[in-house]
């Protein structure tokens, strides 16, 4: 069979992502993941989403961001089934994306090895911890392991808060839940939670696409956890799911007190707007633009 140019560029791509699987990616690598994002990047190609961005999305519901990914096209960004420390507090912020495997003592050697030489320090599953940036959000996949699955206890919770200001999101359990729930801010969306330290299981890549459950996290998806479940919006998305959600909510605001003032029937604003309506919600918008 005659190989064609993309199909031998496909290739080495592919053999190059497997030789730098056991640490992380290239920068290039990166990019070429996630060519739609067009903004501002980490230094090593992760995209950077603007911190103000960040801080609206806490206000975006579930059901607002899942609406306009499916209108998008993506169908499989929302996971269930967590166990969260916090149901009231939201984690929100740029995925650090780490992948985790029953040990296997040759390959662990290797990537420890590897470790010593690159500079990193302690433990593996500390690394990912030392990576991250304020509006990180540790998202690890350790195959739903639980028991002896316990990624971290409250002194590494305390040691990603304070590096990252936000939380963190497992495909494992966590230990330490009375320590962790001390740390005021942090929240951990977890599949359960159990005394048991973290064993025979290996640390394989840092910052590369995982699965969580249903979905295919990339490196710079912006996390959105709330009491429902977790959505992973891809970056150069994230900005058009918070603006959808900001005029989402002001067309409620308007139609609750336009109902309340008893001007429209509820069928007038639970179906598609009139001109009429239209043109008022816009007089609406002007006359309440300082709030």
């Amino acid at each position: 069979m005659k190989l064609n140019k993309s199909m031998i560029l496909i290739g080495l791509f592919i053999l190059g992502f497997g030789f730098m699987g056991a640490q992380t990616i290239s920068k290039e690598q990166m990019i070429f993941l996630t060519s739609e994002w067009k903004g501002e990047r980490f230094s090593d190609g992760r995209p950077r989403v603007a911190d103000d961005i960040l801080e609206r999305f806490k206000s975006v519901t579930i059901e607002e961001a899942w609406g306009v990914l499916r209108n998008e096209g993506y169908h499989n960004q929302f996971e269930g089934g967590w166990k969260p420390l916090h149901d009231d507090v939201p984690v929100v912020g740029r995925a650090l994306t780490v992948q985790y495997v029953p040990n296997r003592p040759d390959v662990s050697d290797q990537i420890k090895k590897k470790g010593k030489e690159d500079g990193r320090i302690g433990n593996p599953n500390s690394w990912p911890i030392d990576m991250l940036k304020i509006g990180d959000v540790y998202v690890a996949d350790a195959f739903g392991k639980i028991v002896d699955g316990t990624l971290i206890g409250d002194n590494l919770g305390n040691a990603i808060y304070a590096k990252s200001k936000s939380g963190v999101v497992f495909n494992s359990s966590s230990r330490d839940m009375e320590g962790l729930s001390e740390i005021e801010g942090f929240n951990a969306f977890v599949r359960d939670w159990h005394p048991s330290f973290l064993t025979e299981v290996m640390l394989l890549s840092i910052n590369t696409p995982i699965r969580m459950g249903a979905v295919t996290v990339l490196p710079g998806d912006i996390v959105l956890a709330k009491k429902e479940g977790v959505m992973f919006i891809p970056a150069h998305l994230a900005e058009k799911v918070v603006v959808t959600s900001e005029v989402v909510r002001l067309r409620d605001l308007f139609g609750i007190s336009r109902l309340k003032e008893g001007r429209y029937t509820p069928g007038q604003i639970d179906n598609k707007w009139s001109d009429e309506i239209e043109k008022d919600f816009s007089k609406w918008l002007e006359d309440h633009m300082d709030e």
